[in-house]
């Protein structure tokens, strides 16, 4: 978003088959400038949540586990650090990218990425996390490693002023003493 409109967004593939992104996990997908209708970058695989930070178009190049920027003159990603999991979920906190993983799904659709080769080639696993990146350096610098039943993220937020945060289901009785929906009886 730029102004409150739309400005950038991603796509897996170029292409106008039902279902034919899939043909271009690997080095197909592009991030698009919405306004000009033109291609920012391409050659990217599977790319996620495009976000405008202090003039400069940041991307997830979610199947190869890089975030990273968008040379917009040379249409081209320029990594900044590499995250081992599938990303998506992307924010900004002072000098730091917020980036989410999740652990990729067994199914067609997230094997055979590059992502598997970079992990392969570290000797890592993928794993469901927060990191927090300076962006200065491209070092993580924090991050929170979710395990158990959670195994995907798909956005991430950053909440100024929270100091105490909660996350809760919808299947436990936490949620009859958490959430209320208009005032509260009596």
């Amino acid at each position: 978003m730029q102004d409150g409109a739309t400005r950038y967004a991603t796509a897996v593939g170029a292409s106008d088959v039902a279902d034919g992104w899939r043909e271009h996990r690997t080095g197909g997908g592009l991030a698009l400038d919405v306004q000009s209708g033109e291609v920012a970058c391409a050659d990217l695989s599977m790319p996620h949540s495009p976000r405008l930070h202090e003039g400069r178009l940041y991307v997830l190049n979610s199947g190869t586990g890089e975030f990273g920027w968008v040379d917009q003159a040379a249409g081209r990603f320029e990594p900044i650090a590499f995250c081992p999991g599938y990303l998506r979920g992307l924010a900004f906190l002072g000098g730091h990218a917020v980036v989410g993983l999740s652990l990729p799904r067994d199914n067609r659709t997230f094997t055979g990425l590059p992502l598997d080769a970079a992990l392969a080639a570290r000797g890592a696993e993928a794993r469901c996390a927060v990191m927090f990146i300076d962006l200065a350096t491209g070092d993580a610098v924090h991050w929170i490693r979710f395990d158990g039943v959670v195994k995907e993220l798909y956005d991430v937020a950053v909440l100024p002023g929270v100091t105490r945060p909660a996350a809760i289901g919808f299947l436990g009785e936490e949620i009859n003493r958490f959430v209320t929906i208009g005032d509260p009886p009596g």
